[in-house]
């Protein structure tokens, strides 16, 4: 089962803040998908709404928030885990898979 976390940003984080510690962010980010422990992560279009992750199961959520330099140093306020039903995302990879013989974007990348 999927998880999805929830970030809030602190009230008092500025923009300068945030930039100065987004490159470590990105590296972590950049380690969990490299391991398929990402679906999709990202801010709101409103970047001080937060931001939200969704990973492949609940161990992988925790050990993001647990090694996240964002919630190490500050800059989320509150953090909200919740395990996630994807069987809409499912339907929708199964109907993708189909339309292009069975291979999704990065088997298609690989194969170039």
């Amino acid at each position: 089962m999927k998880a999805v976390v929830f970030y809030e940003r602190g009230s008092n984080v500025t923009g300068e803040k945030v930039m100065e510690i987004y490159p470590r962010h990105k590296q972590l980010v950049d380690a969990f998908v490299a391991e398929g422990k990402v679906v999709a992560i990202g801010a709101f279009a409103n970047q001080t709404d937060g931001s939200m992750g969704v990973f492949k199961d609940k161990i992988s959520a925790e050990e993001f928030v647990r090694q996240d330099p964002f919630v190490k140093e500050g800059i989320v306020s509150k953090i909200t885990i919740k395990e996630w039903n994807e069987i809409l995302l499912q339907n929708i990879n199964n109907r993708f898979e189909n339309y292009n013989g069975g291979q999704n974007d990065t088997e298609k990348q690989l194969n170039r």
